[in-house]
């Protein structure tokens, strides 16, 4: 095939397909296009998914008639004019390509009321509808200051994208997820979201950053979180954190804004992970809502066709910055101790009315071969967290907490495949507060979790009340079990079946923690039931249940044998 100019519908469909990933993706370039308008007021509606429809009205500076079907052209932007403006963009949006790229794969209304050259709204708005990015449809007509761009059938000339499309209650997740974001960068702007006709997210736009984590993540947490602030560093931080006894099983509330520009960072991810060092549990992560200000000439934010990636100049500095600022946070607050608590020999059940966060550090071994145990004697417990036993060959320690999540997997996994999960009724149901993202994962999963047991009704205004749970689980903390296999089910990083990530989320947060003290009848009775299991030596997560210091190990450390 020779070498030719490719004809402009099919340079308009690369494009776009660069920027517009999905209906979030159509979301995000219109909300940023808002707030560059300097919207206080930012409406956002999607059906179908985002595909049957995208909704965006504002209240910002609008677009003049004259201009509005130029905007719709590649690379026409009011946000920068020449090469210098490049090197320090300080607005959201500087391509012009959001317009034409979405303008080229749907449907697209657009009707903006533009204030004149002495601040007064003008006297009628301008009209256009669009097809193919061609304008079908041109007219004057009156609304209030601000735009609302309207998208339908979204990917009706880019059918191939389509397929690519999960569920509608994942697409809705993306959207929620996204705006959640955005509230969060701007707390001073008042958005609200509507899924489907539901009403999803409202945020109050008085600027308290704390009153939105409220509305997205719940009263509880917000109440919990610290306060991050460095003003005496190269970078200015701020925002909110939480304690190490407040955590998530994945990286999904890590939320970073650099100049109020919602990122995606591993130098920033880094950062806050390490100054949780040694606070938080293998697997468990903070919620974290930080803003990071620094001079537009320190960042590179041209990187990325999304513009979700950036570079800063300096580096370390920052990464210095956020590490600093989190670990002073931190340090206001005290580390919650490890407790003893209760076990039931006769359910194998810990009657927790709480998890416990604390940890110690474990031996790092290979994982011994899959086979039944031997007959084994107690000797003891050490720290609280490893069963001392002994073998007809030598010495074995065994992690309490992976054995009884061996123990209780097994079994979960048992009654889902029977159909005969053993439900416990609650006396006093529990409620719980879910974020926008949560409840469309709820939504989409909410049989599956009926078939492990539990029972979850509307309850308000995203709020729901448990009514039942797997007995298994005794009294853990079924708020923190819910929003753990809320995020396991939302998460895409493993490819395990659902099923199998729901029992390996009981099992773990239903099981006994490090740092609880057992009695040798409990002791015992532990190791009973790890006997029975099909995998005895290894946890469900692949970790080891225990490690065997043989006898001839033992012999030649001590200097019995050479």
């Amino acid at each position: 095939m020779p070498i030719k100019v490719l004809e402009s519908e099919i340079v308009s469909k690369i494009a776009a397909g660069e920027v517009i990933e999905r209906p979030a993706s159509v979301v995000k370039e219109l909300i940023e296009n808002s707030l560059d308008a300097g919207a206080t007021q930012i409406a956002v509606e999607a059906q179908g998914g985002g595909v049957e429809l995208i909704k965006v009205s504002d209240n910002g500076a609008g677009i003049p008639a004259s201009e509005l079907e130029l905007a719709f052209h590649r690379y026409a932007t009011s946000k920068i004019g020449n090469l210098e403006d490049l090197e320090k963009i300080s607005s959201l949006g500087f391509r012009g390509e959001a317009l034409p790229s979405i303008a080229a794969v749907a449907e697209v209304e657009i009707l903006s009321q533009p204030r004149n050259k002495y601040g007064a709204t003008e006297a009628v708005g301008s009209y256009l509808h669009l097809r193919k990015g061609e304008v079908v449809r041109k007219e004057s007509r009156a609304r209030p200051q601000g735009t609302t761009i309207t998208v339908r059938r979204l990917f009706r000339y880019f059918p191939a994208r389509l397929k690519f499309l999960k569920s509608v209650n994942t697409e809705n997740s993306h959207i929620a997820h996204l705006v959640s974001q955005y509230a969060l960068a701007f707390p001073e702007v008042k958005f609200s979201l509507v899924l489907d006709k539901r009403p999803s997210l409202r945020t109050t736009g008085n600027g308290d950053l704390r009153e939105v984590v409220s509305e997205i993540y719940g009263s509880e947490v917000a109440q919990r979180m610290l306060k991050v602030e460095q003003k005496d560093s190269p970078a200015k931080i701020g925002g909110l954190t939480s304690p190490p006894s407040l955590a998530r099983s994945n990286r999904n509330y890590l939320s970073f804004f650099v100049n109020r520009r919602w990122v995606r960072s591993p130098l920033l991810t880094r950062a806050t992970k390490e100054a949780y060092h040694g606070l938080l549990m293998d697997g468990q992560h903070p919620i974290a809502v930080i803003n990071i200000s620094l001079p537009a000439q320190e960042l590179d934010v041209n990187i990325h066709p999304a513009k979700a990636q950036i570079k800063f100049c300096h580096e370390q500095a920052v990464f210095g910055s956020v590490q600093k600022a989190i670990e002073e946070a931190l340090a206001r607050t005290p580390i919650a101790s490890s407790k003893a608590v209760p076990f039931s020999v006769s359910s194998g059940q810990w009657q927790s009315p709480r998890m416990i966060m604390d940890n110690e550090p474990a031996f790092v071994v290979a994982q011994l071969p899959t086979m039944e145990l031997p007959v084994l004697r107690v000797l003891g417990q050490l720290a609280n967290t490893y069963i001392i036993a002994e073998g007809p060959n030598g010495l074995y320690l065994i992690d309490q907490h992976a054995a009884h999540e061996r123990i209780l997997y097994d079994r979960i996994s048992a009654q889902w495949a029977q159909k005969e999960v053993e439900v416990q009724g609650l006396l006093q149901p529990i409620t719980i507060e879910l974020s926008p993202r949560e409840e469309e994962t709820l939504r989409a999963s909410k049989e599956f979790l009926a078939e492990f047991g539990f029972t979850i009704e509307p309850f308000g205004n995203r709020s729901y009340m448990i009514r039942a749970i797997p007995a298994l689980m005794g009294r853990a903390n079924i708020i923190e079990i819910i929003s753990v296999l809320l995020d396991n089910l939302a998460s895409k990083e493993s490819p395990s079946p659902w099923e199998e990530k729901i029992a390996q989320s009981l099992a773990c947060h239903g099981a006994i923690r490090a740092g609880q003290q057992l009695s040798n009848e409990e002791m015992r009775e532990l190791i009973k039931q790890l006997e029975q299991t099909k995998q005895p030596r290894a946890c469900p997560h692949g970790r080891p249940t225990m490690i065997h210091l043989s006898s001839h190990q033992l012999e030649k450390e001590f200097g019995r044998i050479s």
